[in-house]
């Protein structure tokens, strides 16, 4: 999954992004209610973490010009604003849940769990065939043995799990594994999906190449 992730106490903010990056998200990481505001006009994101208090632009005028834009990405706020009233206007605004300063980063991390689950519309757990992904605990198992995955690894299997049945471009996957500061190129996506390959070898799950289309991941006919 790609999140955004805007807060700009870079101390803080780099340490919720290397968390949530070795969960297998792909993060993109600013500290401008301004920056956050175009970048969620022009790039594709399953869910916003979102500071109130930032330079350029607040962090509730940035939720009202997504709303404004149409659209239920999820959005979790991030604040040291704790008071009702401005929670009750978050929520107003269209946030989805509100998480006050200080926190636990297990609860964020529950947090984003449940709002993703529920912006995807599933099942926490997934399966096909043999193979199962449970988005709680980030654990994948085949015949109830754990298969050891890379975070990117982890985020291209849960993109193509979420689309069962259905071709994944591989510029789609590319959005859904590396973040905007990344240096990498779409063709990247091949190597990842080569190694998925080579460790569901033995069970009656593939990723078939359909030319033109991208990866479909499905029982091994």
């Amino acid at each position: 999954m790609r999140l955004l992730l805007v807060e700009d106490q870079e101390e803080l903010a780099e340490w919720l992004a290397k968390a949530l990056r070795q969960g297998g998200h792909a993060v993109d990481l600013m500290g401008r209610g301004d920056h956050a505001d175009h970048a969620l006009a022009t790039q594709p994101y399953d869910l916003v973490i979102l500071d109130l208090s930032l330079p350029g632009m607040d962090g509730l005028e940035v939720l009202k010009r997504l709303r404004a834009r149409g659209g239920d990405l999820p959005v979790l706020i991030l604040t040291a604003r704790g008071s009702t009233d401005e929670r009750v206007i978050g929520l107003n605004l269209g946030a989805d849940d509100y998480l006050v300063k200080p926190f636990e980063l297990s609860e964020l991390e529950a947090r984003v769990k449940a709002l993703l689950r529920r912006g995807q519309g599933r099942s926490p757990v997934l399966r096909v065939g043999r193979l199962e992904f449970d988005s709680s605990s980030r654990l994948v198992m085949i015949d109830g043995r754990p298969l050891p995955l890379t975070p990117r690894e982890l985020a291209v299997l849960e993109a193509l799990m979420a689309r069962l049945g259905r071709p994944v471009a591989r510029e789609l996957l590319f959005e859904k594994v590396f973040d905007m500061d990344a240096d990498a190129r779409p063709e990247a996506i091949e190597s990842y999906v080569s190694r998925l390959r080579k460790k569901l070898e033995g069970s009656d799950v593939s990723i078939t190449t359909l030319r033109g289309l991208g990866y479909l991941l499905g029982e091994t006919p």
